[in-house]
Formats: C-alpha cells, sequence, structure tokens
C-alpha cells in the first residue's frame, strides 16, 4: 500500500516535466559531464510556451527556429521520454535529417531510459537499433533519417518530434512533412514539434513564415543567441565597442562579455556563419543562410520598406482592340504614374502558360530604372505577346524585350511580325545588319549570357542604381542562390521569373537619362 506522500510524489513525477527532468533524466552537458537534466534559461522559456499551449489548446504544436546549442532539441526529447515512459497507449516518432544527427538523437533517449530511477522505469520489451517498445503501457518510439521511402507512413501517432528539417532531402521534404503531418489526429494530449537551424528560403522558412502569420497549427518560437547566458568571453582592459556594436547595443540588451563572444566567433567563423547560427532575429537567421546571390540584407530592408501599389491594371478586351484599365485583381501592379515623354524598357520572362508551371513576367523600368509596373501571370506565349504589345504601347512605345528562348520565340515573331511593335528590342551580334530576315528579336538567355544579365542586376542593386518596389521580385531575390553546381537560380520549388524578367530589363536598358516632355494627349490615339 503506498503512503499519501508516495502517490504525491508519483503524481509529481507524472504531471511536472521540469521536476521529472531534474530527479529522473540525465545529459551530457557542455563540459562533458553527464548531469541531472535541469532547464536553462532558453529552456525554461520554451517550456512556459509549450504549458501556455496546452492549456490553452488542449495539444501542443510548437516550430522552433534554433540557435546553435541553446538546448531545445534537448527539451523536446526529454519531454518525449517523459510522455512515452509515463503513459499509456501512445505512439512517439522522431526524424532527423541525416544518420549521424539520428543516432545522436537516439543515444539521448537511451541514455534517458538507461538512467531512469527504477520506480519510473518503464517494462521494455525490446530495444532494437532505432525503436523503443514499452510492452505494458503499450507504447513506443521510433526514430529514423529523413529521405526512407515511407518512413512513418501509416502509424497513428502521438508525439512527433522532427528535426533540422531546414536541412531535410529538398527532392522529398515537402511529401514527407505532408505524410507525417497526417498521421496524428487532431486529438488533445498530442504534441507535435518542428525545429531546425535556419538553411535558405526552403520548406523550413515556408512553415516559420506560414507560423508567424497565424496560418497554420503551429505556433513560432525564437531564442536570440544573447539568451544563453554561457554565450561570454573574458574582456580584455583594452576593449573597445565599435560602431557597428554600439548599434547592436541600442537593439539589444549585449554587455561587452557578450560582445567579446561575438567577435571571437566571427574571427573564426565569418560575420554570416555566426549569423546563421548564433542569430539576434529570425530574418538574421534566414538571411544569412544558404547562398544568396543579392544582398540578403538590403533585400529585408526593401521589403520592410516597400511603398504602396498605386494601382492594379489589366489588359481589357475593347472594340478597337486591347487596352489597359485599373481593376482590383489586374495582372499589372503599378508603383508609379506613367509619364508623357518618358522612357521606358520592359524585360520579359516567358513562361509555357501551364497550371503550377513558370510565370510570364514584364518588368517596366523608367528613364531612372525605376520599377514603374511588373506584370506577372500564366499565360500562353502567343497571346503574352498581345499583353506585352498592349503594355509597350501604354508605356510610350517602350522599347521591349522577351526572352526568345524556347516558347518565348512563338512571343518574340508574334510581336514583330503579327502585331508589328515598333520598339522590340534586337539582339544584333557584332557586324549584323538590321535586315528583317536576320533580326535577333529579344534577348536569348542562354549558359553565357545568363550570368552576365544577373551580375550586372546583382550589380546595379548593390550600387543603388536601380529601384526595385515589388514584393514579389524582391522575395524571388530572397531565394535566389548559388547552388551546388555553382548554378545561379532559384531555390528547389521556388520561382525565378521576375528576377530574370528584371534581368533582361537592366540589361537593356540605354541607362539613366532626362525624359523629353511632350504634351500629355501625345499618347491618346495610342493606347
Amino acid at each position: 500500500m503506498k503512503t499519501k506522500e508516495q502517490i504525491k510524489l508519483r503524481k509529481r513525477f507524472y504531471e511536472d516535466f521540469t521536476f521529472y527532468a531534474k530527479h529522473a533524466l540525465k545529459v551530457r552537458s557542455k563540459q562533458n559531464k553527464i548531469v541531472p537534466f535541469e532547464l536553462n534559461p532558453v529552456q525554461v522559456r520554451f517550456h512556459a510556451e509549450v504549458e501556455d499551449q496546452r492549456r490553452r489548446t488542449g495539444r501542443v504544436r510548437k516550430i522552433i527556429l534554433k540557435g546553435r546549442q541553446q538546448g531545445l532539441s534537448t527539451y523536446v526529447s526529454g519531454r518525449k521520454y517523459w510522455r512515452l515512459s509515463q503513459r499509456s497507449a501512445k505512439k512517439g516518432f522522431v526524424m532527423a535529417h541525416k544518420a549521424e544527427s539520428t543516432q545522436a538523437l537516439w543515444q539521448m533517449y537511451k541514455r534517458y531510459h538507461n538512467s531512469c530511477p527504477p520506480m519510473l522505469k518503464p517494462s521494455t520489451a525490446y530495444s532494437s537499433k532505432k525503436e523503443l517498445n514499452f510492452d505494458k503501457l503499450d507504447t513506443g518510439l521510433i526514430v529514423a533519417t529523413a529521405g526512407g521511402d515511407g518512413v512513418g507512413r501509416g502509424e497513428m501517432l502521438s508525439d512527433m518530434h522532427l528535426s533540422e528539417i531546414g536541412f531535410w532531402p529538398a527532392s522529398s521534404a515537402d511529401e514527407t512533412l505532408n505524410g507525417l503531418l497526417q498521421c496524428m489526429p487532431n486529438e488533445e494530449d498530442t504534441e507535435a514539434y518542428i525545429e531546425s537551424t535556419a538553411n535558405g528560403f526552403n520548406l523550413f522558412k515556408e512553415q516559420w513564415d506560414a507560423a508567424v502569420k497565424g496560418e497554420s497549427e503551429f505556433e513560432p518560437f525564437f531564442s536570440p543567441w544573447f539568451d544563453s547566458p554561457e554565450y561570454r568571453m573574458p574582456v580584455p582592459d583594452d576593449f573597445e565597442r565599435t560602431m557597428e556594436e554600439e548599434d547592436l547595443c541600442s537593439l539589444y540588451p549585449l554587455d561587452d562579455e557578450q560582445l567579446m563572444f561575438r567577435r571571437k566567433k566571427i574571427g573564426t567563423h565569418g560575420r554570416m556563419k555566426f549569423m546563421q547560427e548564433y542569430p539576434c532575429t529570425p530574418d538574421e537567421a534566414f538571411i544569412a543562410s544558404g547562398r544568396p546571390v543579392f544582398n540578403p540584407e538590403q533585400l529585408v530592408d526593401l521589403i520592410a520598406n516597400a511603398p504602396d501599389i498605386l494601382c492594379k491594371m489589366d489588359v481589357e478586351e475593347t472594340g478597337a482592340g486591347l487596352r489597359l484599365e485599373q481593376s482590383p485583381v489586374g495582372r499589372l501592379t503599378v508603383y508609379r504614374e506613367r509619364e508623357a515623354g518618358e522612357l521606358y524598357a520592359i524585360g520579359a520572362d516567358v513562361g509555357l502558360g501551364v497550371k503550377d508551371g513558370d510565370y510570364s513576367v514584364a518588368q517596366v523600368l523608367d528613364s531612372e530604372k525605376r520599377l514603374v509596373a511588373t506584370f506577372r501571370d500564366q499565360v500562353h506565349p502567343d497571346y503574352f505577346a498581345d499583353i506585352l504589345a498592349c503594355i509597350g504601347r501604354y508605356y510610350n512605345d517602350a522599347l521591349l524585350a522577351p526572352e526568345r528562348n524556347n516558347h518565348g520565340l512563338v512571343t518574340c515573331i508574334r510581336l514583330h511580325k503579327d502585331l508589328s511593335y515598333p520598339n522590340v528590342y534586337l539582339d544584333l551580334k557584332e557586324g549584323q545588319t538590321e535586315e528583317v530576315d536576320t533580326l535577333n528579336i529579344g534577348h536569348y538567355t542562354d549558359v553565357k549570357t545568363r550570368p552576365l544579365i544577373i551580375d550586372r542586376l546583382r550589380g546595379a542593386m548593390r550600387e543603388h542604381d536601380i529601384t526595385v518596389y515589388d514584393v514579389d521580385t524582391l522575395k524571388e531575390m530572397q531565394t535566389f542562390v548559388v547552388n551546388e553546381a555553382g548554378k545561379m537560380t532559384a531555390e528547389a520549388k521556388c520561382h525565378d521569373d521576375c528576377v530574370l524578367a528584371l534581368a533582361i530589363a537592366n540589361h537593356i536598358h540605354p541607362g539613366r537619362s532626362n525624359p523629353i516632355t511632350i504634351p500629355d494627349d501625345y499618347y491618346v490615339n495610342a493606347i
């Protein structure tokens, strides 16, 4: 017969994870010692958020953007073991991004299990290479690696820990995540955790953004590096803060020991790597990860300060042909008024026009290289020529350069021959004449010209020679990276149509100039 004190103690072990962790779990410390699991300040704050969500909703769904070694994977793993080893009819699943990480998580669970006090340790039917089964509780845990066929499918899960999804294989990450989330019923007393270090604008970034916007059941958690008290170093007598450090201290509560830690880490690993692994903000973590082509910090600033849209317009059928009219759902987003006498240049990237395919995009620059309007939609290449002709005529017979690759050739030929557009860009080679049969209409983008126009756009952005207002374009720039093969392209499952259209517009632009003055009614008949 158990005493009241024993029952009370057992109840506390069952209900209070922080008490359970301290007295029942062992972890490896940063000093490589096996010690009781006492929550650090970051884990304490995270635990409070977990328990708050559980009280509000009856379940836990958290997505974690991690800094380096803040102990959040340790917390989630400890909580999983606590729940699965103290409750019946539960099924837990853990997935890491690579075999070494899977093994590290498995070793953590084995340490928890092997060091668990006898009064709390559940009966184990078997413990395979990557599975624990608590037979009398009818509860179990599986640890797996992302990328395996059908891993986790068919299970009914009560607990889930998906680790480092920012590094899961891009070819299968979406399908794997969707399949696993379907295995967890939206019931009370279930807990799912997604956590990762930032790694570019991929699946994890999509999931994080959705959580931040309140568009998913997952709630976001982020802790800046300076919340971890151990991230400090001794300060030498001649220490003086730099201007950058003074600016940081005006934004965040940093002391000199923390600044010294930051200096040493940046000196060892570089500034961008430090920002990725020791971020101050979520935006800093994501802009520092991957191999971006365009300046990530500049893009974040431009997006944050993007102007309001002036209006939306669309191509409408009239008795006299196509005409641009204002429309609340228009496909042409306008940022500046058209000016009579202004000289405009339009670059266009041509898509195939199929659902879920690439977009057809037109970017309109004025003489000051300001992006005055952007068209974006999935339209067939031949009809895109009609749209471009309409937009081009509206913008004072703008210099118009569609790409002529593949199906873009259809657009170029229709513009020149069928629609007789008066100002199509001619990509003439040295010594070539402007005879109709030998014209190279539009811009040809190949392995030689693509890096050239991208580099020119990158230089124009860096030197502030071009002004981009369109947020969709800026976000595409954020996901435009140098891949493993050294090619500048969009990240997996991202688009680059806006970037390429803008690169063409920038490439063909004659340079900054002053518009000539022409009466407002001069172009009325040309619209």
